[in-house]
């Protein structure tokens, strides 16, 4: 059973500060299109795996509290890095596929989490503007204890939780140590949309070619390829694609052509 069901407190929620600044911690946190697992090392995404039954082949989602945090572990080229701040500026939650900085990976724990975290290509996701209760949390693990937010939706495979904390399942539920429970705060996000007919999802662009290597920059030159590639489609997916646009002379739209 979990050891607790609490209401999100509107800033930092101490029990899942206690709980992921330790080892091995699990939570459930809301975010802006739904509910996801939160763990912080190689024993947290362990159990992740464990409660979601989930194949690893996929790149481990990195929630980002701060460019300045982007920036000093993934890899950027000036461009990407305008993309991200323009998300940055306007709230917008944005997931791009990129590789890791060598300098970042070389500080992480030799235990095994390198590879719970990152795919074959030493790719992950990294996650801005994914919600206030989660960004709060990722902010203080981060500036006060060094350590990384790592995230997966917390919803059995291929279903969603539809945005309520009720809809995790079972599984999760019984093998969370606490859950964050702000069921309003979700549905605020996409107000006035029906629970079918909100994005449970975030938008996901990919900067990387098939082989992991960071998409060329542009330079307003047409015809650039590899070029950024969207590979799924999600919550403000009008607006993202507007600021592909603006950033990028030649983008790509691949909903579903995952890894």
């Amino acid at each position: 059973m979990t050891h607790s069901k609490v209401v999100w407190n509107g800033g930092v929620q101490p029990e899942a500060m206690t709980l992921l600044a330790a080892d091995g911690g699990m939570i459930v946190c809301p975010t802006k299109v739904g509910y996801i697992i939160m763990t912080s090392d190689k024993a947290g995404l362990e159990r992740k795996f464990e409660a979601k039954q989930r194949n690893r082949n996929k790149p481990g989602v990195v929630l980002c509290a701060s460019m300045e945090q982007l920036k000093s572990l993934a890899q950027l080229n000036p461009e990407i890095e305008a993309f991200y701040q323009a998300h940055w500026d306007a709230d917008i939650l944005l997931g791009c596929i990129l590789p890791w900085k060598p300098e970042a990976v070389a500080q992480l724990a030799d235990d095994g989490l390198k590879a719970l975290m990152m795919d074959g290509r030493q790719t992950s996701c990294f996650v801005i503007k994914f919600g206030k209760p989660g960004e709060m949390l990722a902010d203080a693990l981060w500036s006060q204890h060094g350590k990384l937010a790592f995230a997966s939706s917390a919803n059995p495979s291929g279903k969603g939780n539809r945005g309520l904390v009720e809809g995790i399942g079972e599984r999760i539920e019984s093998r969370a140590d606490l859950i964050i429970s702000a069921n309003d705060y979700v549905a605020s996000i996409q107000s006035g949309k029906s629970e079918d007919a909100r994005y449970e999802q975030g938008v996901m662009v990919s900067m990387v070619d098939s082989e992991g290597r960071l998409v060329p920059e542009q330079r307003g030159q047409r015809k650039v390829t590899p070029c950024p590639v969207l590979i799924r489609k999600g919550l403000d997916v009008d607006k993202i694609m507007a600021l592909l646009a603006d950033g990028f002379t030649s983008w790509d739209y691949r909903h579903g052509d995952y890894y």
